[in-house]
């Protein structure tokens, strides 16, 4: 009997890993109570884009198109033996051109006019790196003084747990899931490296979608 190739080739293992994103109550509340404050913005794309912290921190003005309301992912913030820099994405998946809310793009408008005025205020002395979230100062966010300045504050004020800036990019996707939308444009605005991963991911909103597709299919015939 012939061997079949295909048996002494592992299949690639995909990782699953616990997912405990905001309702769409709680993210509500998020951007209720950051509403005004220096970083509003930030927030706000992470919770309607699902940007990792990196990609965010690491996006210059020169990336985005206000107009078409389209930020291209080209660059994330990495740490190597204590020290911050910004490098390239990593992988082709991971360099991606996104869409933005117009909600988002509100935000980014409130931004640009707030750092515009720093930059007016501080002259000189503001380094100009082209970052969209920086410092008063235009040097890079560190991301451990983010959370803990930023962030850790913002979750007490609005009275919710505390949680990773990562948890803003489950619920982003977990948002999309469960408004039907297809997995694989959620894939791709993630930047994950395949479809499969967004779907072991995100496997606790399947069965919602699975009730959705079961309804629209008796719609359907009925």
């Amino acid at each position: 009997m012939m061997k079949n190739p295909a048996d002494d080739v592992d299949p690639p293992k995909v990782h699953t890993q616990e997912v405990t994103p905001l309702t769409r109550e709680e993210a509500r509340r998020l951007l209720n109570t950051v509403r005004g404050d220096r970083l509003e913005a930030l927030y706000v794309v992470a919770l309607h884009t699902g940007l990792r912290q990196g990609e965010l921190l690491a996006l210059r003005w020169e990336d985005l198109d206000l107009e078409a309301r389209k930020p291209q992912v080209r660059r994330t913030v990495t740490k190597d033996g204590g020290k911050l820099s910004i490098d390239p994405a990593k992988t082709a998946q991971s360099r991606r051109t996104v869409m933005l809310t117009r909600d988002a793009t509100d935000a980014l408008r409130g931004h640009l006019t707030r750092q515009l005025e720093e930059i007016d205020g501080l002259g000189d002395l503001f380094e100009e790196n082209g970052l969209v979230f920086c410092t008063a100062k235009g040097t890079l966010i560190n991301p451990a003084n983010l959370r803990k300045r930023s962030f850790a504050p913002l979750l007490v004020r609005a009275g919710l747990p505390h949680m990773t800036f990562h948890q803003l990019r489950h619920t982003a996707a977990t948002i999309l899931l469960l408004k039907n939308v297809n997995p694989k444009i959620v894939s791709e605005m993630l930047g994950h490296a395949s479809i499969a991963i967004t779907l072991d991911t995100y496997s606790h909103v399947l069965p919602n979608m699975q009730d959705s597709a079961v309804a629209a299919m008796e719609e359907a015939f009925s």
